[in-house]
């Protein structure tokens, strides 16, 4: 069989990219945000993974593996032994903004407050379009910017048509963290699943990776599904939760005998 080729590999990873990003979007993360995490995240795969005999990948090997320069290698490692936290890097025009009008004191009253701001105006008094002018935003149409803040609930519309901010932070729709880091589990859950059977040799079973999929389905048929999927899809959830506490290690069990292990069942729908 022959291998896939790079414009394959990137067109199907363009797929499943897609609801990656729609959710980086709705958080509020940029597309620079998201190049330095998987820049470090390159470093991070060629060096642990990619290593001979056991040992981390040199620098010069994971420059080549990453398509980095070697002072970038050197960069992204020496992030990744300084600090586990998330990335933070470049910020929204939004936060910028918000960020300026809560502490800028051109934009605030003499108590140190955000001053509510005409949209513009032709005095010296600042307005929102000033505002954004400072934060190097000229490139973004006022009403989107005003219309996206709204929407997320960071601003409200005074009845003299002067906008006050409503919280310093930008966050286009809440996703309670506990959530966010359940989806990056079970994401990372099915790509490891993948990457064992993409990747394994003769010698390595492949992992159960099964889908029933039918694109020729009556909207109407929804609810029923939905309630079909929770009954059958969470008796066999039950079933296999009982067969692995059966299967639990003991308390004293080495920690190189105990594995993770387990499956996942989710709804599939365009």
């Amino acid at each position: 069989m022959a291998s896939a080729s790079t414009p394959q590999v990137l067109a199907a990873t363009r797929h499943w990219l897609k609801p990656v990003i729609y959710i980086r979007i709705r958080c509020g993360v940029t597309w620079r945000d998201f190049s330095e995490a998987a820049k470090t995240t390159f470093v991070e795969v060629a060096t642990k993974q990619f290593g001979k005999r056991g040992r981390p990948t040199n620098v010069s090997r994971t420059a080549v593996l990453t398509g980095l320069a070697r002072r970038d290698v050197r960069k992204q490692r020496e992030k990744l032994e300084g600090s586990p936290e998330s990335l933070t890097g470049y910020v929204t025009k939004a936060s910028l903004v918000l960020t300026a009008w809560h502490l800028d004191a051109g934009f605030l009253d003499a108590k140190g407050k955000p001053l509510p701001l005409p949209v513009e105006g032709d005095g010296p008094e600042p307005t929102f379009a000033t505002l954004v002018r400072h934060c190097s935003g000229g490139d973004v149409p006022l009403s989107t910017l005003l219309r996206e803040l709204r929407a997320a609930g960071a601003v409200h519309k005074l009845p003299d048509g002067r906008w006050e901010p409503l919280t310093l932070n930008y966050l286009p729709h809440s996703i309670y963290e506990t959530v966010i880091r359940l989806w990056g589990s079970r994401m990372a859950d099915i790509g490891a699943t993948y990457v064992n059977n993409l990747t394994r040799t003769a010698k390595v079973p492949a992992r159960f990776e099964r889908a029933a999929v039918n694109d020729r389905i009556s909207k109407s048929a929804l609810p029923e599904f939905r309630k079909f999927l929770d009954q059958e899809g969470q008796a066999f959830l039950e079933r296999l939760d009982a067969w692995l506490t059966e299967h639990e290690a003991k308390n004293d069990a080495p920690d190189d005998q105990v594995i993770r292990l387990g499956a996942g069942v989710y709804h599939i729908q365009d």
